[in-house]
């Protein structure tokens, strides 16, 4: 029985509106995580009329399952971004991913929102080769004007980082962690106040296009002038002219019991995460449990004994949690592209999307929800250099398109062990 440590914890009280009829409004979003919420806020302080519908619950998807790892950059390396779209739109973008964190922390600030904000990050190397990296993204984020940590090694890591799994690690002052449930719903209820309908249990299953959009969400019709779309790796394929650009993938996290032995392992209570293609993630909680993640399940199905799975994971790095008892697991999915950078775009002159943030979204989807009030408010240059970044359907249509990931993915898992 999957159990998740961020509801079971939930500090911030928020009821979402009932939907009980039609009704007319000038912005409708799909999607009730960060990146619809983050919009909602946005628009209502712009004084923009807006509903936004969530089919489950607000933060029911990755908003409320995460890591609750806030990082600067993309899933994709900022070398990849630069081939992508070159030098002066890859600045923009790294600028603006920088931008990302430091909103969640103002917006958390701001509205007052129990998230536990820390910030500081160690990227952590298992092998030669990921050091050469480490070294590599010093001088490509000097390169963006970055502040560029120093690498640990040693000693002076083993005191950072009390593990005998990693030869060095790479400094991100940047970067950190939150409790990713408790800022959706701070955001929610944010933007509520502001004036924004959140509707929860209102899943849409149809969208007629045109100059006034109309959609139709439990039992109802809601028409608009434009439309967000971001119902991440939820969306399933309503809308066809996205459908296929995302994929989505399983991701998993486990939370020991209290122990007082964590502090320890993390002195400098950093978020943390490795270099591998399947990677590591962790970091502490406020109340000195383990939270760890790792494993993917690219059938989105849960794998069997997942508690007892994580936890030799999390022994791998720390032997002393061998001993640990796990008292949440939980999981949910991520919304993959083809070369793992955010997908932006328009559908149609009023219908714009934002997702395929790839594992990397936390930050970077409160944002997403800022451009795109800005776009829809006629300010679309910051959207549109997201919506540069070009993209390409999963191969293989719906019926071969996981086979076809899983193949193309098993070289890397391979040279993880390598």
């Amino acid at each position: 029985m999957l159990n998740n440590y961020y509801h079971a914890t939930a500090k911030v009280a928020f009821e979402a509106d009932r939907l009980d009829g039609g009704q007319s409004v000038d912005v409708a979003i799909i999607g009730g995580g960060i990146t619809g919420v983050s919009a909602a806020l946005h628009l209502a302080e712009r004084g923009v009329s807006v509903a936004l519908l969530e089919a489950h619950e607000i933060g029911w998807g990755a908003s409320g399952r995460n890591g609750g790892q806030a990082l600067p950059g993309f899933g994709a390396s900022m070398h990849k971004i630069h081939q992508l779209v070159g030098a002066d739109a890859a600045k923009q973008l790294w600028d603006m991913s920088v931008e990302a964190v430091d909103l969640l922390h103002a917006q958390i600030a701001r509205f007052d929102i129990p998230a536990d904000p820390v910030r500081g990050y160690l990227h952590a190397a298992i092998k030669p080769r990921h050091v050469r990296d480490l070294k590599l993204e010093q001088e490509e984020l000097a390169s963006y004007g970055a502040p560029v940590g120093r690498l640990l090694e040693g000693a002076e890591l083993r005191a950072r980082l009390d593990s005998p799994r990693y030869l060095a690690a790479l400094e991100d002052n940047i970067s950190g962690h939150i409790h990713p449930y408790n800022y959706t719903l701070g955001l929610a209820r944010a933007a509520q106040a502001a004036g924004a309908k959140l509707y929860a249990r209102a899943k849409v299953s149809h969208v007629a296009q045109g100059e006034t959009l109309t959609l139709r969400a439990g039992g109802h019709d809601i028409r608009a002038k434009y439309l967000l779309v971001a119902g991440g790796a939820y969306l399933g394929g309503l809308l066809a002219g996205i459908a296929g650009y995302i994929m989505p993938v399983g991701t998993y996290i486990m939370a020991t019991e209290p122990r007082a032995d964590v502090a320890a392992l993390i002195p400098g209570n950093e978020a943390v995460a490795d270099l591998n293609f399947v990677l590591d993630y962790f970091r502490r909680s406020p109340d000195d449990r383990m939270l760890f993640g790792g494993r993917v399940s690219y059938s989105t199905l849960p794998p069997p004994s997942l508690g007892a799975a994580m936890l030799r994971r999390a022994a791998r790095v720390f032997p002393r949690l061998a001993d640990a008892r796990v008292e949440y697991v939980w999981g949910g999915n991520v919304d993959i592209t083809v070369n793992r950078a955010p997908h932006f775009g328009r559908l149609a002159a009023n219908i714009l999307f934002a997702h395929g943030f790839s594992g990397h979204g936390l930050a970077l989807t409160g944002l997403a929800g800022k451009l795109a009030a800005e776009a829809i408010a006629g300010q679309a240059g910051r959207f549109d250099v997201f919506a540069r970044i070009p993209h390409a359907r999963f191969p293989g249509g719906r019926a071969l398109r996981m086979p076809a990931l899983l193949l193309a993915t098993s070289w890397f898992r391979l040279r993880d062990l390598l």
